[in-house]
């Protein structure tokens, strides 16, 4: 040996050299000639056992690595029989006598940002080799100078399991003989400034339960039963389906269930209070309960504290059954800084842009995603698509899209740096999320993809292939902030803030927008729904119907936050369960009773969901004198049926009231939200309106009160 060939040996003894395959295993020295070399320190004698019944003795060459010779026609398969001092005996199979587990195509995919199964190759997988049964590892760590796999299988020392390096695609692989589901692991990375740092698996699809950190190796065995669901799906057309959105925080919902506790008591709930589908937010492992799973880990591997990923297929599969989709916050925007994780993690900025004035949010204390980078954009892109085919999710809703979009977004002056163009676009986050939108679409008809974006940048629904973003649906936060401004008025004063109501109805069609009432209306000081209802508890109630008749019958898809459907008092705390207690209140009981027949009259109206993105479907109802408390529109559907929605926003009755309705004839009273089976006072007008030629009408208007009045054919 020489002393540049001692050096290679002493590194790969450490578990530090770059391509430990190089001098490891088993490797062709002539025509019929071979040698073996193993890592077996502390070994007394190590015998190379072949598959054709033969032996080879292995010497010790230095720092515990050996060597044997031997001449065959062929490869050969080998385990490795090791003694030791004391006696002990102990045969295994050799990671490095096997070849690498990722093809050519892959590397080349991944180099282009353009593998869409990501998920298939990086990561942790059982694989049969032959005829022996292990776990490929694979890592994407291109500034690394070695990396090494530890866990609870060897000590948590990697010594004996350093990966190779795939060449120019910064791609490092192993395959560890003899492990399976349910090893922990995680990387150990040689930085380039010489500093060995632990990592979780960024493309793991398990971890431990928090505050465990290390990665878990999983399989699925899960059958799925939503073949129908999916299907109908595949065929179908988001915009012209009613939706109305439950979102949820799984942990405080009911505090202790587990995906799969929570199937029949989620579906038992929300099917009897008519919503079509469950929203949840973010599933994907996290470090930190109080960050509501905004801040991610773990991408691709939902958190192991409600079970394991079957469970959380069981859950949507039973949800997909009975007729709910499943939509999933999705947090593309940033991630945390904890040093297990993406952070830094081989030691340089990787997943997260260089350049401080672009890759860190300081309010919120997280780097953001170097989107211009193919192998970045690439695991996100395909992350999305990893939750609609392995989850069967029905949407994403996309986090924080205007932090995304705007490169000074919460920046002073002097903190950020101009696009190419000298403008303040993030260019390359708008090219990611056009590419994330259109890969979704294509792959998965049917779906939907809702942004929350609270600026005015212009196309966000748009196709792609007209220059849009080319989301689905977006987060129409110009609504909400108006109407909550407007509801929390003392109604005495309400008369000279009508716009707050009705200005959305000047860009209601300019996308397409979903109405929300989420979470973060009722944390952080804001209070509950309920309680910025002004007013005594019965006032509050009637704002609440009133409010959420109105929201229901404005153009546009909703979305309500847990706990607001039955008027939860207090504001929303993840550490707890909802106030279930308030359904032993008559008066909550009540107002729960009203959002079920909500959800019941809106889905058998199709005027009221089938063109909400078709101004030619929308018009604004006035009469022969306006009253600026009430507002009053109407909608229709593709076979003319028509839904009138009459808004009296007012603490008083009105009688009397003329309206100018689309038609003469009969409209029949189908909601009013002051009914006394809803706890209302019970004003209205016995079930009917008649229009007389012209459309006029002359009605009884309830205080704090809405009216649905759908015209007889």
């Amino acid at each position: 040996m020489t002393a540049h060939d001692d050096r290679v040996l002493d590194t790969v003894a450490t578990g530090s050299y770059h391509a430990p395959h190089d001098v490891l295993g088993l490797h062709r020295t002539g025509e019929d000639e071979w040698i073996i070399r193993a890592r077996r320190p502390l070994a007394a004698t190590v015998t190379a056992k072949l598959a054709d019944g033969g032996d080879v003795a292995l010497s010790h060459l230095r720092s515990g690595i050996w060597e044997g010779r031997f001449t065959a026609t062929d490869a050969l398969p080998y385990r490795l029989a090791t003694t030791y001092d004391d006696g002990s005996e102990h045969t295994a199979d050799d990671p490095y006598r096997f070849l690498p587990t990722l093809g050519e195509l892959d590397l080349h995919l991944i180099g282009e940002g353009r593998h869409e199964q990501l998920w298939h190759v990086l990561g942790a997988h059982v694989r049969v080799l032959g005829d022996t049964e292990g776990v490929a590892f694979t890592v994407w760590a291109p500034n690394a100078q070695a990396v090494r796999v530890v866990g609870d299988f060897n000590g948590w020392d990697g010594q004996g399991h350093s990966m190779r390096s795939l060449g120019s695609s910064g791609v490092w692989e192993v395959f560890a003989p003899g492990l399976g589901v349910g090893t922990a692991y995680k990387f150990e990375i040689l930085t380039r400034g010489g500093q060995w740092i632990l990592k979780a698996d960024p493309m793991a699809r398990l971890a431990e339960v928090p505050p465990a950190t290390a990665s878990v190796v999983t399989a699925s065995s899960y059958g799925w039963n939503d073949q129908e669901w999916v299907a109908n799906r595949s065929t179908s057309a988001p915009h012209a389906q009613p939706m109305s959105v439950y979102e949820v925080h799984l942990g405080s919902w009911r505090q202790g269930l587990s995906y799969r506790d929570a199937a029949d008591q989620l579906i038992d709930y929300v099917t009897a209070q008519g919503f079509t589908h469950i929203e949840f937010m973010p599933l994907a492992e996290h470090p930190f309960g109080g960050s509501w799973g905004y801040q991610v880990s773990g991408y691709y591997a939902p958190t192991s504290r409600f079970g394991d990923p079957d469970d959380l297929r069981y859950l949507i599969d039973r949800l997909h059954q009975a007729g709910l989709g499943v939509i999933m916050d999705w947090v593309p925007g940033h991630f945390p800084k904890d040093a297990f994780a993406l952070a830094r993690f081989d030691g340089e900025p990787l997943y997260e842009h260089a350049d401080p004035r672009r890759g860190e949010h300081r309010d919120w204390g997280t780097y953001i995603f170097d989107y211009g980078r193919s192998e970045v954009r690439n695991f996100l892109v395909a992350n999305a698509l990893y939750w609609f085919e392995e989850f069967h999710i029905d949407g994403l809703r996309v986090d924080a899209v205007a932090s995304m979009l705007y490169l000074d977004y919460s920046r002073e002056p002097g903190e950020w740096a101009p696009n190419i163009h000298g403008g303040r676009e993030n260019l390359e986050a708008i090219g990611f999320l056009q590419e994330v939108n259109a890969t979704s679409y294509r792959r998965f008809p049917g779906i939907a993809m809702i942004a929350e974006e609270s600026t005015s940048f212009p196309g966000v629904t748009a196709p792609t292939d007209q220059g849009g973003l080319g989301f689905g649906f977006k987060w129409n936060m110009g609504w909400m902030n108006d109407s909550l401004q407007y509801i929390k008025r003392d109604p005495m004063y309400r008369a000279h803030h009508e716009g707050e109501l009705s200005f959305s109805f000047v860009y209601a069609f300019s996308e397409n927008y979903v109405l929300p009432i989420s979470h973060d209306e009722v944390v952080h000081g804001k209070g509950s729904l309920f309680g910025r209802m002004p007013g005594d508890h019965w006032q509050k109630l009637a704002n609440m119907r009133a409010y959420l008749a109105y929201m229901w019958g404005h153009p546009g898809k909703q979305l309500l936050f847990m706990g607001q459907e039955f008027g939860q008092i207090s504001e929303w705390a993840e550490g707890r369960s909802l106030d279930w207690w308030l359904l032993d209140q008559p008066a909550h009981a009540e107002l729960h009773a009203f959002t079920a027949n909500l959800n019941r009259v809106y889905r058998d109206n199709a005027p009221l969901w089938q063109r909400d993105h078709d101004a030619a479907a929308f018009v604004r109802l006035a009469g022969p004198a306006f009253n600026p408390n009430v507002i009053a529109f109407a909608r229709t559907d593709d076979a003319g049926d028509t839904v009138a929605v009459i808004c009296n926003f007012s603490g008083v009755p009105v009688h009397g009231f003329e309206l100018d309705l689309p038609q003469a004839g009969t409209w029949r009273e189908v909601l009013n939200s002051d009914a006394q089976a809803f706890g209302g006072s019970g004003v209205g007008n016995l079930g009917a309106v008649q229009a007389a030629d012209g459309g006029r009408a002359s009605m009884v208007l309830p205080p704090l009160g809405v009216l649905w009045l759908r015209r007889d054919r």
